[in-house]
């Protein structure tokens, strides 16, 4: 009569063995689910505010146009709110020359820049594509004792009749914490 009581015994440890295991397999999943529910999604305009360049400030010319490049294609190619368009265009003038970024009134800069979009979306236009020189293709000077560096910036913008290409020449100075902002820029003539 022993064999039976070693069967029951073998069936009852198998049965809280497979408790325990489907005990952990549920915590586990649960656990991966509530973490995966939890994930934020940002938008790029959130992504664009996020950034913190008193810690991680672009390290080059081309680096800083390609950031400059970034924010203008979240505000001319994404549907922002007011609130949204202030925000990222005052984050904007974080990688701007002080002469440049002073220039205006912050007021009168934000009516320019969102008239400026009202016409992009009017004209149902969009940034499609952005590049900037390569790398060795930026050139240093120096301008009354202040490191300047120069390269291109070009657009490739959607427009109802095709897409049209806009070049623009970066003109970038070295503040007093090493940081190369944008001093200013001018379109040039795109042959097509």
């Amino acid at each position: 009569m022993k064999s039976p009581k070693g069967v029951k015994g073998f069936i009852i440890i198998l049965i809280l063995i497979l408790l325990v295991v489907g005990y952990y397999y549920y915590l586990s999943n649960r656990n991966y689910n509530e973490r995966k529910e939890t994930e934020v999604v940002l938008t790029p305009a959130q992504s664009l505010l996020l950034l913190n360049f008193e810690i991680n400030y672009p390290p080059t010319p081309k680096e800083v146009v390609k950031q400059y490049m970034e924010f203008s294609k979240v505000l001319h190619n994404e549907d922002l709110t007011d609130e949204e368009v202030n925000d990222v265009g005052i984050k904007l003038l974080e990688i701007l020359d002080d002469d440049l970024a002073n220039n205006k009134s912050k007021e009168d800069y934000l009516l320019d820049l969102k008239s400026e979009l009202k016409t992009f979306k009017n004209n149902n236009y969009s940034i499609v594509n952005m590049y900037t020189s390569q790398s060795t293709d930026v050139e240093y000077f120096t301008v009354e004792d202040k490191e300047c560096a120069s390269l291109y910036g070009t657009f490739n913008i959607r427009t109802a009749s095709g897409t049209q290409v806009l070049t623009d020449i970066f003109i970038l100075r070295k503040d007093a914490n090493g940081h190369w902002k944008i001093y200013g820029w001018q379109p040039i003539q795109n042959e097509q």
